[in-house]
């Protein structure tokens, strides 16, 4: 764990902290809310976004307000596992899921801080240049909920008429018919489809039926197809598209990585879901150290942590379908002007700063 212990040893001075809120309507149909800790000290400021998609968890944190004790003198590592021994739930979080969120959310503010205090960044730290990033932009066609209206094809073309060049992450649904699936393919512009197999207690869930992964796989030959739930008859129907399988939700740690049923290609680090930074770099080296391909996910992000993971990408795999579009291209309706991909290296002299 090179990486890691690299980092573990940056000095950290924290003396104090803060909470900045924000929300904003998103392509999903939903609104999203986050919170933004701000780590201060010597003058600097450290930031790191909690994507915890309960908005009432949110809700809940903001109102307690600045309460861990986290003023000291540290080294990054022994913040961190200080952030990993408190109780940072004023109220019980609704979903696991939600818990290394926001440990994420403090050990990246902290690294963020410690980087500015040092006047360096984390490029610089861990000996890597940045490159310019590859993305996708994701969009569902339709609205989660029983009485959403059927899927809109126009949601996508309409948006590649506008960026011809725009490569898509899709989340296709039985609702899809056939006209759908062959307007969809024939644009061309279908990097991967996400089958949502590991959400069964969620409303973004995809239910593992053989019948419908078959239409979706042969309809995009092409395309990476992530996150099949693999039962008996899935895993057989699928079988011959193994080398498309990527993996993505289950995705928190290289015990998560070695425990697939069959070695990937490629697979989806999305930071936050990895919680402490240093299961995240074991992950970075893992997958390089075993030729494992990566690419990067967003949570709908709602300020620094989307530059967070840009940066990220740019570092460990700025040629994947990296899910980590400018914010822009989440809202219900994306304005012009948007960046094309791939995006120009926008690392900051110090920090871990993008854009």
């Amino acid at each position: 764990m090179r990486l890691w212990e690299t980092l573990a040893a940056l000095p950290l001075i924290v003396e104090g902290y803060h909470l900045e809120p924000a929300e904003a309507h998103v392509s999903s149909g939903f609104l999203r809310r986050t919170t933004t800790i701000v780590l201060v000290g010597r003058g600097h400021e450290g930031r790191g976004e909690d994507v915890d998609y309960d908005g009432d968890d949110q809700i809940a944190l903001q109102h307690a307000g600045p309460v861990q004790p986290l003023v000291g003198a540290w080294t990054l590592g022994d913040f961190c596992a200080r952030v990993e021994e408190l109780d940072l739930w004023p109220e019980p979080p609704r979903a696991p899921a939600a818990v290394p969120y926001r440990i994420w959310a403090y050990e990246s503010a902290a690294l963020d801080l410690a980087l500015h205090q040092a006047g360096i960044n984390l490029q610089e730290t861990i000996a890597r240049e940045p490159r310019p990033v590859s993305f996708v932009c994701s969009r569902r066609l339709e609205d989660w909920g029983p009485d959403a209206p059927p899927p809109d094809v126009r949601r996508v073309t309409a948006l590649l008429e506008r960026y011809p060049g725009l490569r898509l992450k899709l989340d296709p649904t039985p609702a899809w018919d056939d006209e759908v699936i062959a307007t969809l393919a024939a644009t061309g512009a279908v990097d991967t489809v996400d089958l949502k197999g590991f959400y069964e207690d969620s409303r973004a869930a995809g239910p593992p039926d053989p019948e419908f992964y078959t239409r979706i796989a042969e309809a995009f030959p092409d395309a990476w197809l992530e996150d099949p739930w693999l039962t008996p008859q899935t895993d057989a129907t699928l079988r011959a598209h193994r080398p498309r399988i990527t993996w993505d939700a289950n995705m928190h740690s290289v015990a998560d990585l070695d425990a697939l049923p069959f070695a990937p290609r490629m697979v989806n680090v999305k930071p936050s879901r990895f919680g402490p930074l240093r299961e995240l770099f074991h992950m970075y080296e893992t997958c390089e150290a075993r030729g494992i391909a990566m690419y990067g996910g967003g949570q709908f992000e709602l300020g620094v942590g989307r530059g967070h993971i840009q940066l990220l990408a740019s570092l460990f795999h700025p040629d994947g379908p990296n899910d980590v579009a400018p914010i822009g291209y989440n809202d219900p309706e994306p304005s012009d002007g948007l960046p094309s991909s791939p995006l120009p290296v926008g690392a900051h002299p110090t920090g871990m700063r993008w854009g």
